[in-house]
């Protein structure tokens, strides 16, 4: 088979297409043929050596959908034939990947696997930060930052669901008006607004209740700035780099900060289950709209990763074997 594999941490380039063995399925393992990929930024973290592979050669990606081809001794959840979506298993880069069969999930009918693949691990995230880590009522108001994004698309959808006033920064118009489509209420071009200046300005400095963060570095401090008397920082990615240490005398108002890992909110196999079904389950109905951005052969990994490092995409990338 066909996979995705680096020998060293780098730039794209380090992806190299492969020809690599064929997995079987060992005991409570199946063995999925492998139709559509996501592509993270853990995945560029991985590759760039942010969070460097403990071993070499490996394949990266964590995150995939296809046809069960085969199953391993003791596996009863799913079967031969079955249509599925995965998320948290390293190596999903490849043609064909054996996994554990409890993260397993059966897709709904009416969903393909390229939706599959383009919804499950992010949408998880926003399920978690807009309904478990700031869980957002009815007259609240949040911060989501990267809007125009695959995950920011996501959680701006649910924030309205749950009834909040969405702020969304994004770096261009073409990338507002998607935010706005998405159902935010005011949209701020950081690249010519200061965003923590129109939050304030726009809540008569109260300030919002939860910011949704994936920037990190860059953004922390005016994030910290922008949250209301109670309000939560969730710190869930570092995408312009990691945050330095935060002495806890900087934190606003009696404010929340943490560092949320959907690894943490789908540790058991009856979140993860509740989890995935909400979000396939919107995303089969229609009631939660998931953008795809690009397409691009498994072969062509490194231009999906050029273009999603260099915040050229919108939406979710996916790669096709």
């Amino acid at each position: 088979m066909k996979a995705i594999r680096i020998h060293e941490v780098g730039g794209p380039e380090v992806l190299k297409y492969e020809d690599c063995p064929d997995p079987s399925p060992g005991p409570g393992q199946a063995l999925v043929d492998v139709q559509a990929i996501g592509v993270n930024f853990t995945d560029v973290n991985t590759r760039s050596g942010v969070n460097p592979p403990a071993t070499f050669p490996m394949t990266p990606g964590r995150e995939a959908a296809g046809v069960v081809s085969a199953v391993g001794e003791g596996v009863t959840d799913v079967k031969v034939g079955d249509r599925v979506v995965y998320c948290g298993v390293t190596g999903s880069y490849a043609e064909k990947v054996a996994v554990p069969a409890d993260v397993l999930i059966n897709m709904p009918q009416g969903l393909d696997a390229r939706m599959g693949a383009a919804v499950l691990l992010q949408g998880m995230t926003a399920h978690y930060l807009a309904y478990s880590t700031y869980p957002l009522e009815q007259g609240d108001s949040c911060l989501v930052h990267a809007a125009a994004g695959g995950t920011g698309l996501l959680l701006t959808q649910m924030a309205k669901l749950a009834g909040a006033y969405v702020f969304a920064t994004v770096s261009t118009d073409e990338k507002a008006a998607l935010a706005r489509d998405a159902g935010a209420d005011k949209t701020i071009i950081y690249t010519r607004e200061d965003f923590e200046e129109e939050v304030r300005k726009a809540t008569d400095g109260r300030g919002v209740n939860a910011v949704y963060d994936a920037v990190g570095k860059t953004t922390f401090d005016k994030s910290l700035r922008c949250l209301a008397r109670l309000g939560c920082l969730a710190l869930y990615g570092q995408a312009s780099g990691p945050v330095p240490p935060v002495p806890t005398s900087s934190l606003p108002g009696s404010a929340f900060l943490t560092r949320p890992s959907l690894g943490d909110y789908t540790a058991t196999r009856e979140e993860l289950v509740k989890r995935a079904g909400d979000v396939l389950g919107w995303a089969a109905s229609g009631e939660l709209k998931v953008r795809i951005g690009g397409t691009f052969p498994l072969s062509e990994a490194a231009e999906a990763h050029r273009q999603l490092q260099g915040r050229h995409s919108t939406g979710k990338l996916i790669l096709i074997p």
